[in-house]
């Protein structure tokens, strides 16, 4: 059996890929919640621990290297296949939707039990990433793609799992470089009363520092 290569692929050889990729995310997300879940018997673990290890074993091929921007992707402001925040193909990722909405972006998503913290509630370090990836995106949308120096997050009360929660972000302003942006998470059924509230700083790298950053990218700057 031949295999294409992933730079020469057509824009729907494209798409079936990234089908394919998001299908099986899919499966890895379920996977990840029942293995987080279960209280299954030490001799199941055993046997599904087997599996996983020959399933593992059949992702054959060139493994992509560290910086090496995937096919599949649209890098800067686009597709991220692999994304832990929005990657549909991510076994890690909610993932979360992102879409403009009233001068700002807003992205949906569900945390699971994998995300946890105390028990019940999302782990903060992960409403940091939820804001995180979604003030760098309300920055590509305002047409000033830039990376995050500064991240201030104020938890105001726990963000609850398997609960739709809707996240918010818009820039404020700008002062040469600098991008101000600030973010919210509240629960979907109950937008006005913010959980989490954030204000960050990004900032847009030079030409020269992004060719440094991201050599693959043709000059590209990034967005989260």
């Amino acid at each position: 059996m031949t295999h294409t290569d992933p730079a020469r692929q057509t824009a729907q050889q494209l798409d079936h890929q990234r089908v394919a990729i998001a299908a099986l995310g899919h499966e890895l997300r379920a996977l990840v919640d029942a293995t987080v879940r279960t209280a299954a018997p030490t001799d199941v673990l055993h046997r599904v621990t087997d599996g996983v290890r020959r399933l593992t074993g059949q992702l054959t091929g060139r493994r992509r290297a560290r910086a090496e921007i995937p096919a599949v992707d649209e890098f800067p402001g686009g597709v991220r296949m692999y994304s832990p925040v929005t990657g549909a193909g991510s076994p890690l990722a909610p993932p979360m939707r992102v879409a403009p909405d009233g001068g700002g972006v807003v992205g949906r998503c569900t945390l699971g039990i994998a995300h946890e913290g105390p028990p019940g509630y999302g782990h903060g370090g992960m409403s940091a990433m939820l804001l995180d990836e979604l003030m760098g995106w309300a920055c590509a949308e305002a047409g000033t793609p830039g990376m995050t120096v500064s991240l201030q997050v104020r938890y105001h009360r726990p963000v609850p799992v398997d609960t739709p929660l809707r996240v918010f972000a818009r820039v404020t302003g700008t002062e040469g470089r600098k991008i101000f942006v600030d973010g919210s998470i509240s629960a979907e059924e109950d937008p006005s009363v913010a959980a989490v509230t954030a204000e960050g700083v990004f900032v847009s790298p030079g030409p020269d520092r992004t060719r440094a950053l991201f050599p693959d990218a043709q000059g590209a700057a990034s967005t989260g």
